[in-house]
């Protein structure tokens, strides 16, 4: 019977519906997203009328709040890092008897990456958009790499486009941290800075019209050559910027 008690109690979705009020101060605008650690909904503080991002943890997702801990203390190390959203507070909620922990940061506008170049004709960059967008992106993890930290999950759909112009504005989310930094984290960084590159100009369709510049960059996509080619961000970065186009 305690088994089946505990089950019932589990929570695996809050859908918590606009308009609704939680931790006596802030008030439910829309939910952004979910994921295997919890929710994540757009809110307004009722005493100012800030809108900012709260992020809800499935509580046996989250026991002892070790999870919710490690990311806010992550966030917070990286708080310098112009690409990473901010953190600004925790807070203890209960739902249905279960107590929840809530991490409140702020709110970006913007749209996901994904839905940026579906956006685009034939849903993909040229080759010099693409070398921007992947350059901002490259600088951003360059910083969090320098303090000896990384993202562990990039991938289309969590990076938000805030502006673009000459230059890409971009932010990141969900930030993956169940381990202490190893080698390998920093690589996987790496190789999925390539990988957003080569999705960007249209992935496996358009490779074979791309130039030799633009191969010499993707690697085919094979994680030696791409190491062995850019064992860190910086040098990259460095390879971004220094890079000869060929001539049209």
């Amino acid at each position: 019977m305690a088994k089946e008690s505990k089950k019932k109690l589990r929570i695996d979705s809050f859908d918590l519906s606009p308009g609704r009020t939680f931790a006596r101060k802030y008030e439910i605008i829309c939910k952004l997203g979910s994921g295997w650690e919890g929710e994540v909904y757009k809110i307004r503080e009722r005493s100012t009328g800030i809108e900012r991002a709260a992020k809800l943890f499935f509580s046996h997702r989250n026991p002892h709040n070790k999870t919710s801990k490690f990311y806010a203390q992550k966030l917070h190390k990286l708080r310098r890092c112009s690409i990473v959203i901010q953190y600004h507070t925790e807070e203890l909620i209960t739902y249905r008897k279960i107590p929840i922990t809530v991490l409140v940061s702020e709110y970006i506008e913007g749209e996901l990456l994904s839905d940026f170049l579906n956006r685009q004709p034939g849903r993909r960059l040229s080759p010099f958009q693409a070398a921007h967008l992947i350059h901002a992106l490259t600088v951003g993890i360059e910083e969090i790499h320098h303090l000896r930290e990384y993202h562990g999950d990039l991938h289309l759909d969590n990076i938000i486009v805030r502006r673009y112009g000459l230059g890409f504005d971009l932010k990141l989310l969900d930030m993956f941290h169940w381990s202490t930094p190893k080698k390998q984290n920093i690589q996987d960084d790496i190789c999925d800075l390539i990988r957003i590159f080569y999705d960007a100009l249209g992935g496996a369709k358009q490779y074979a019209k791309q130039s030799p510049a633009v191969k010499d960059i993707c690697c085919g996509l094979k994680r030696s050559l791409i190491l062995k080619k850019f064992p860190t961000a910086a040098q990259f970065r460095e390879h971004l910027e220094t890079m000869r186009w060929p001539a049209r």
